[in-house]
């Protein structure tokens, strides 16, 4: 039988295959392979050819990578847990002992150092992460295979559990003790402990947070790397715009409210922004069905595979 040359794109470089009855099965579990994003291929020609891949066996083999980084999740949360409890801890401890009096030294000393501290790690750590996502970015989506991306989109998915379990800390727990503060306490400038603990602690670790998982979807997984998601960038923008609400609540306060009624008008717009977070269900549906798609190509390239054996 007669050979006919096929061209394989492996990389950046085309192979021409003979593509008979004898090499049909190889050449096809060479692609399927090569369509999972995993491994490196070696392809030589001796006389009629010799092909060598050990990508055949990484593809099997990263069936156990495949799902949402638990382990590293969970440190991330426990971390967390220690960092927010240890915040609250102080704060009980320091708060009516040192943060009465904005003008005192005790409160400088004890208050507006952390609050420095804080905000130059915050933004620091942030800054530096976004700088990094977007430095790595993929140029070429079209070399992640369907195993790669579904690895990503677990990662994802794990990042927006985060963000709303941060989401959930930030909204609850730090703002009803920051509307306590008010309710008990007098408020003599805009910088007071709860203040610190929720608006310049609490809120700019979600901004970034929010900002960190949109720049890794966007630069990292094909499904967002062509395209803006909607819900996406409703939740980022709904986090991102506490802080210019910020300073509405603060200025309305000064002038108008000095109690800290709950359905108070300036208030609205927190309420607002935190309706924001039901995009999160619109960026599910987009995740989910890509998963499910992702789902069905990995599982019909190793049906191919074992059958090409």
């Amino acid at each position: 039988m007669k050979n006919t040359l096929t061209k394989v794109r492996c990389g950046a470089a085309d192979f021409d295959l003979p593509f008979s009855g004898r090499w049909r099965k190889v050449v096809r579990e060479v692609v399927r392979a090569m369509r999972t994003g995993d491994g490196q291929f070696l392809l030589r020609t001796t006389g009629d050819m010799t092909m060598k891949t050990s990508s055949i066996q990484k593809a099997g083999a990263a069936q156990g990578r495949l799902g949402a980084p638990w382990a590293k999740f969970f440190i991330a949360i426990l971390s967390a847990v220690v960092v927010f409890t240890g915040y609250r801890i102080y704060s009980e401890a320091s708060a009516f002992t040192y943060g009465l009096d904005y003008f005192s030294p005790e409160f400088q000393a004890y208050w507006m150092r952390l609050l420095y501290g804080q905000l130059l790690l915050i933004i620091t750590v942030g800054t530096g992460s976004l700088a990094y996502l977007w430095h790595t970015r993929v140029r070429d989506f079209s070399q992640i295979g369907p195993r790669e991306e579904l690895r990503r989109l677990f990662v994802l998915m794990a990042q927006l559990l985060g963000f709303g379990i941060l989401f959930y800390v930030t909204g609850s727990i730090y703002t009803e003790a920051d509307a306590a503060w008010h309710q008990v306490t007098i408020r003599d400038t805009d910088f007071t402990p709860t203040h610190i603990g929720l608006f310049y602690f609490c809120v700019p670790v979600l901004i970034f947070w929010g900002f960190i998982s949109f720049a890794y979807a966007h630069t990292r997984i094909p499904l967002f790397g062509k395209r803006v998601s909607v819900p996406f960038a409703i939740i980022v923008t709904g986090a991102f715009m506490i802080m210019p609400n910020v300073g509405f609540n603060e200025w309305g306060h000064t002038f108008f409210y000095a109690e800290e009624l709950f359905a108070a008008p300036i208030h609205w717009g927190f309420v607002l922004l935190g309706w924001s977070a039901f995009a999160a269900g619109g960026l599910l549906l987009q995740i989910l069905a890509r998963v499910a798609e992702l789902t069905r190509l990995t599982a019909s390239a190793e049906d191919d595979l074992l059958a090409a054996r």
